[in-house]
């Protein structure tokens, strides 16, 4: 399955290890993360050089493409937002992560479209068991 990764990258990087774990685990499991990169600890130098427009056209493209999103949306962010509502707007099914305590906006906690789902972990484990169940849901 071709999946979309979302995450904080300007709104803060603290939860980068459980991105990491997160697309390792997608990976591991034979999907094909299409943006693998933002789990990684250098993705704001890889990222970095390119334009705007260029980061747009780019994650658009890949949002098309998709056969599912996933979000950890721990840390709060307006590019994960848009990407959320980007991929409900065409029918792409979504899972939101948080961790347990974290306030997450009622704008996504609200969401009540089909195809979209939101959980929240207390452990990485329990994160990567979610999307587990979420990939697996008929």
């Amino acid at each position: 399955m071709n999946l979309y990764f979302s995450c904080s990258l300007t709104g803060g990087r603290q939860d980068q290890p459980v991105y990491a774990a997160m697309v390792d685990h997608l990976q591991s499991l034979g999907h094909r993360v299409l943006t693998a990169h933002l789990a990684s600890e250098a993705v704001m130098a890889a990222d970095g050089g390119l334009a705007p427009e260029a980061v747009f056209e780019r994650d658009t493209a890949w949002l098309r493409d998709c056969d599912a999103l996933i979000a950890e949306v721990s840390t709060p962010s307006h590019g994960v937002g848009f990407e959320i509502a980007y991929a409900l707007g065409r029918g792409k099914p979504v899972l939101c992560l948080a961790r347990e305590g974290v306030r997450v906006s009622k704008m996504i906690t609200g969401i009540r479209q089909p195809g979209f789902a939101f959980a929240t972990y207390a452990t990485q484990e329990e994160a990567l068991a979610r999307m587990d169940d979420f990939l697996t849901a008929p």
